[in-house]
Parts: structure tokens; C-alpha cells; sequence
């Protein structure tokens, strides 16, 4: 699987790249595409979807992708052989479009083919041309249909963004996105590795969000703060926790142990003395 580097981070461009991304791997990202529809909201982004830096390194570490670098290919004056084969490829597009159109409008008479019929023969019979009306028959109107028929460019749909039509080079990237070594990472990649669904936490006050399934299904059910030591102050205690409280979630404290270096969590719940 090819990630495109862009500001930094990777970029998924193939929807069933995306697809496997999410179901088999569990990784989220964000659409960021601009949908070509009238009254466009962000919940209505499609591709291509701009995954985080921590997410991005962590499917180079366990090879599922590989980034690259394509701004150099994608930046350089096109050949005219290239332009002459982008033409083509553009037409072949819209022919396609216009065939796809025009077996549309023949099945939509078809279908409404005894009250055109019936229409059609009125209007023959009141311009006295009997014989024409008792001659008209469906193969006619379809005639008629396919041989008038005219596709306006002009209207012809546009199409969202993808991944890039033709090949091209790129330049491998191996050097890391982020510190291997941080605590943040560290725990993202061990939360993932433990099975869960993680995201940014920016949202809510915190590190990470954690969802028993995918997000499109499952609200989040665990908030995560990062804590460069296993002593948790009390303030901070109470104002992650009254935070977690308010968003209907657990509140999740991850830190380093100190003998052993090894990522432990703390989940800590607000219990009310009256109830």
C-alpha cells in the first residue's frame, strides 16, 4: 500500500486502500476531500484522507505502507506525449459519461413508453397525420430518442479526487515522522497493538480517544492522558476526570513505570458520596 507524503504526514488517495486502512487495521484518519454537492458539510468529506503523523508511522513500522514522496513527479512540466494521453484518457471519460447517459434517458422511455406512445399519436392525429399515428410504434420513439439525443459538456459530472490517474515516480521515504522513542507515540502504538480503535483526543481535552469499534458505529468510550510520570497531581486528577465525567466517558491515565519501563494505564472513575 502507497501513502503520499504531503505537509508531513501520509495521504490516502485509493478508496479501497482506505477501506482495508479501517476494517482489517483499524486505522481512521480524515477525509478531507470536498464533496460536489450544494450545501457541503464537513461530515460529507470523501477522499483523500490525511491520516495523522502518529498513525502514518505507526503502518510504516508494522509494513503495511510504504510513504513516498511525489512532489518532485507531480511538480514537473508534463511532456506533450503526457498531455496528449491525459487528453485521451479526459475524453475516453466523458464519452463514457455520455454513453452511461444516454442508456439512461432509453430506459426511462422505455419504461414510460405507453403514455409516450399515446402522446405522440395524439399530437399525429391532430396535425391529420393519421396513417403516420397508426404506424408509430415503440422501435420508433427509441429511434427518435437515441438520434436526437445530445450530451452537454457543460453538465457533465466532475469527478471527485482519487488516487493519481497514471504512473509515476516518487521517492521512498525511510527517515521517521515522529520520535520512535517518545512516551506519546509509544502509547498509541500500544493501545493500537492491544486492539483498540485510537484517535486524536484533541477534541475533548486529551491525548488520545479510544472506541470499542469503529467510530462511524461507536461513540468513544475511554479518554487518555498522557502523563510523563506515574505521579498523577491532584489537580490534574480532578480536572480530567470531571472532563470525562461531563463527555459521558472513562478517564484513562497512561504513564511509564519506572522499573520497569513498561507502558501502565490507570482508569479512574468520579464517584458521587450521595448516590
Amino acid at each position: 500500500m502507497i501513502l503520499t507524503l504531503l505537509n508531513g504526514t501520509g495521504f490516502v488517495f485509493n478508496v479501497n486502500d482506505y477501506m482495508e486502512l479501517r476494517s482489517k487495521h483499524r486505522v481512521m484518519g480524515a477525509p478531507v476531500g470536498t464533496a460536489n454537492t450544494k450545501g457541503w458539510s464537513p461530515n460529507q468529506s470523501t477522499l483523500p484522507v490525511e491520516l495523522t503523523k502518529f498513525e502514518t508511522q505507526l503502518l510504516l513500522d508494522e509494513h503495511i505502507a510504504q510513504l513516498v514522496d511525489k512532489s518532485q513527479a507531480l511538480k514537473a512540466p508534463p511532456t506533450p506525449e503526457k498531455l496528449q494521453e491525459f487528453q485521451a484518457d479526459f475524453e475516453s471519460r466523458l464519452e463514457s459519461q455520455e454513453a452511461s447517459l444516454k442508456k439512461e434517458k432509453l430506459r426511462e422511455t422505455e419504461r414510460y413508453m405507453d403514455k409516450i406512445l399515446t402522446g405522440k399519436r395524439n399530437k399525429l392525429l391532430k396535425q391529420g397525420n393519421n396513417d403516420k399515428a397508426a404506424s408509430l410504434t415503440a422501435e420508433d420513439v427509441l429511434k427518435e430518442m437515441s438520434d436526437n439525443f445530445k450530451f452537454d459538456r457543460q453538465n457533465a459530472l466532475v469527478e471527485l479526487t482519487c488516487e493519481h490517474l497514471k504512473e509515476h515516480s516518487g521517492e521512498l521515504i525511510s527517515e521517521p515522522l515522529v520520535d520512535l522513542n517518545s512516551l506519546k507515540y509509544r502509547i498509541f502504538k500500544d493501545l493500537w497493538k492491544k486492539g483498540k480503535f485510537v484517535t486524536s483526543g484533541d477534541a475533548f481535552g486529551a491525548d488520545f480517544l479510544v472506541y470499542p469499534g469503529d467510530p462511524l458505529i461507536y461513540h468513544a468510550s475511554h479518554i487518555v492522558i498522557v502523563q510523563d510520570t506515574p505521579v498523577i497531581k491532584p489537580l490534574e486528577l480532578v480536572t480530567k476526570v470531571r472532563l470525562s465525567v461531563i463527555v459521558n466517558k472513562s478517564c484513562v491515565f497512561a504513564y511509564e513505570s519506572e522499573d520497569s519501563k513498561e507502558i501502565q494505564y490507570q482508569t479512574v472513575s468520579w464517584c458521587n458520596p450521595s448516590k
